[in-house]
């Protein structure tokens, strides 16, 4: 009887619950599924927290489209935050780190090599513009 069992393994039960939303059915241990608790403080907070968000969302104002010319803009004022050449936007307190801004630099470059042959006229020379601008401003910080 050993043996039957030796050679018959292990068996792993995951016996965690998942809920993508808390309004959904949770999977019980046993294999039932039962409803997620709705109770009166939970529904209220929810609702208070969808009003809070629809406010913030109305207040703001709207984010700009998601581009490859938006990631390589913002990656450079990343970029120039590190070398020093404008002020970080919380603290507004001007800070060089070179290390940091090389690794932006060299994220750039890598983008730019892996989207080679894929870019439209007006990416591929944004790319190599800001590419050498950055280039020449970190050799500039780093000579000093």
């Amino acid at each position: 009887m050993a043996e039957k069992e030796e050679d018959k393994g292990f068996v792993v039960k995951d016996r965690r619950t998942f809920s993508l939303d808390e309004a959904e059915a949770v999977q019980e241990p046993s294999g039932e599924r039962a409803e997620a608790p709705k109770d009166a403080e939970e529904e209220k907070a929810k609702a208070e927290f969808r009003e809070a968000s629809r406010r913030d969302e109305q207040a703001r104002p709207p984010l700009p489209e998601v581009s490859l010319s938006t990631f390589v803009f913002s990656l450079s004022s990343s970029a120039l935050v590190h070398l020093g050449e404008i002020p970080e936007p919380d603290t507004q307190r001007v800070h060089v780190d070179l290390p940091m801004a090389k690794q932006i630099i060299d994220t750039l470059g890598m983008l730019q090599e892996k989207t080679r042959g894929n870019l439209d006229a007006d990416e591929d020379h944004l790319l190599k513009t800001v590419l050498y601008d950055l280039r020449l401003r970190y050799v500039q910080k780093s000579n000093r």
